[in-house]
């Protein structure tokens, strides 16, 4: 084998990072050394986990916040897989552009062998294989484009028989072209007239912006036509931050929402989602929308549209591209839902934090409300948080402010508990300027432990907040009430601030505000290691938001 012409598995690699990818997540076996490595010598950054879930969390969260747009996973064939299929689905349903290469192992009587083309399908993500040496590099790069130009989580397999091959032909940059990023769909005429007909005669608009708002200069354009409008501007729970600062939003719709929020999009005579399905979550199953009220979604992508919520209409387009054409159509001069005293009450109601509550007392344990406004004032301002999903994420995800989308990071398609720590390790990659913070539940934290010693490794400045209550709480505040046993979900208090140390993790464990000067303490130091914070908190009422949910089913 020539210099020039090497195996499939390294003319894979390497195509792969000439067609855009510059950071790969993994978990190395023999199936996924060469390839890894090509791609390492190609150029690409590789960040080793320590579990294939992991790897997978957090190639999907870099792909998310970082300007690539796009990251890799490469895996060891059959349980090298079937170990990431759950931060795979994550990503597919959150339709990431991610491309996953495996080894594949096609003999069926190999420990190895798994339909793998079928499990891709089956979580929602675009299967495709290398079958040949001559088509290795082309099916590299398409898979890229696939995953980028379709905003697709693709599985590109890559045989055992066939990555051994001599490649076909030397790779050359003229061979391979980077992927275009996703085509902005023009605006169509009639469904720009019929929304600016719509906006014309509400007298309360409210846009809601999700995941297909989060894009270079969704934010300018929205905000130009809500102020020609007079709509008042909230987001899903995933683009959290993108109107941070405007003194007419309302911050996150939904099981989320603030009182105040709550009632002034429920209030609103016409609901326009931007990228945003308005699904049970964010529409609190329907009570966030008014009788009569106008509702409408904008999207990208037909079969989205109507499939969560019935429409008054939809509209299909690029986020920008509609707000633009909308605003240039409608002109200035609509009030709308904006007056002095909402403004006035948006400034001084619609953060929980300045919400009263009564703190909830329990011996050795902090009220999770009073633990995170306190965290909030002394964590630094640039901050990029992730949450992991359990009973206490409304608190982190409502109490901690971000500076913008990009600073917060919500892997919550499949709702999974455990990807949260992956999910800060991705996110802090992306945005190595900011603070990292995960937030994640004691049973979250055990669960993804092994990536405490990657933080480590990586070196990461990284805050991690386990809310501790010694229980799956979710199940404990659900069931509890109704007499069920618990036993099954409530375990032994951990000394979890110990265990990170055992890590590496300077470590703290918080029983009442007081004990925060430990935190304080880091934050005012070297940080020459990441800090777990372990705080021991109440448990004797459910939170607000998983309430919501349950009384939603």
């Amino acid at each position: 084998m020539s210099a020039d012409r090497p195996i499939v598995a390294a003319a894979v690699g390497a195509a792969l990072v000439r067609a855009g990818i510059d950071t790969a997540f993994g978990v190395v076996g023999s199936g996924n050394f060469d390839v890894t490595n090509a791609m390492v010598a190609a150029g690409a950054r590789f960040v080793a986990a320590r579990h294939e879930t992991g790897a997978a969390t957090m190639a999907d969260a870099y792909a998310r916040m970082s300007a690539a747009g796009v990251a890799a996973v490469t895996l060891h064939q059959g349980c090298g897989l079937t170990n990431a299929l759950t931060g795979m689905t994550e990503a597919a349903k959150s339709r990431t552009p991610l491309v996953v290469v495996t080894a594949e192992a096609t003999q069926p009587r190999s420990n190895f062998f798994v339909d793998q083309p079928a499990l891709a399908s089956a979580v929602g993500a675009v299967p495709m294989r290398v079958d040949s040496a001559e088509e290795a590099p082309r099916k590299a790069a398409d898979a890229v484009a696939t995953a980028v130009q379709q905003r697709r989580t693709v599985l590109l397999n890559l045989p055992l028989d066939v990555q051994a091959l001599p490649a076909a032909d030397p790779i050359t940059p003229a061979s391979l072209a980077r992927p275009l990023p996703p085509r902005e769909a023009p605006a169509d005429p009639d469904d720009v007239e019929r929304l600016v007909a719509a906006l014309r005669t509400a007298r309360r608009p409210v846009f809601v912006a999700g995941r297909g708002a989060r894009g270079p200069g969704c934010r300018a354009a929205l905000e130009l036509l809500a102020d020609r409008c007079g709509a008042l501007l909230a987001t899903s729970a995933v683009a959290k931050g993108l109107f941070a600062g405007n003194p007419w939003s309302l911050d996150v719709s939904g099981g989320f929402a603030s009182p105040l929020a709550a009632e002034l999009i429920a209030g609103a005579d016409l609901v326009v989602g931007w990228g945003c399905t308005l699904n049970m979550w964010t529409m609190r199953h329907g009570r966030l929308i008014a009788p009569g009220a106008t509702v409408v979604q904008v999207d990208l992508d037909d079969d989205a549209l109507g499939a969560q919520r019935e429409l008054t209409f939809g509209v299909r387009g690029d986020v920008v591209e509609v707000a633009r054409a909308t605003a240039a159509e409608l002109g200035h001069g609509r009030a709308g839902y904006r007056t002095p005293d909402r403004r006035a009450a948006i400034a001084a109601r619609v953060r929980w934090r300045d919400v009263e509550f009564e703190p909830a007392v329990e011996p050795g344990r902090i009220d999770p409300r009073a633990l995170t406004i306190a965290l909030d004032d002394l964590l630094p301002a640039e901050r990029i948080l992730s949450v992991d999903s359990g009973n206490f994420m409304g608190y982190p995800s409502m109490f901690l402010d971000v500076p913008d989308e990009f600073g917060f990071c919500f892997t919550q398609a499949f709702q999974c508990v455990g990807l949260g720590l992956a999910t800060a390790i991705g996110a802090a990659l992306a945005r190595p300027d900011r603070l990292p913070v995960a937030a994640l539940g004691d049973g979250g934290l055990l669960m993804g432990a092994a990536e405490l010693e990657t933080v480590v490794r990586l070196g990461l400045p990284m805050v991690v907040i386990v809310y501790d209550d010694a229980a799956y709480g979710a199940e404990v505040h659900h069931f509890g009430p109704h007499g069920a046993p618990l036993d099954a979900v409530r375990f032994p208090d951990t000394d979890l601030a110990a265990a990170a140390r055992g890590f590496g993790f300077d470590g703290v464990t918080v029983r009442s505000p007081e004990d925060l000067a430990g935190v304080a303490a880091w934050v005012d130091g070297p940080r020459t290691a990441p800090l777990l914070i372990d705080a021991k908190v109440t448990r004797n009422q459910p939170s607000w938001w998983l309430e919501e949910a349950f009384r939603g089913h």
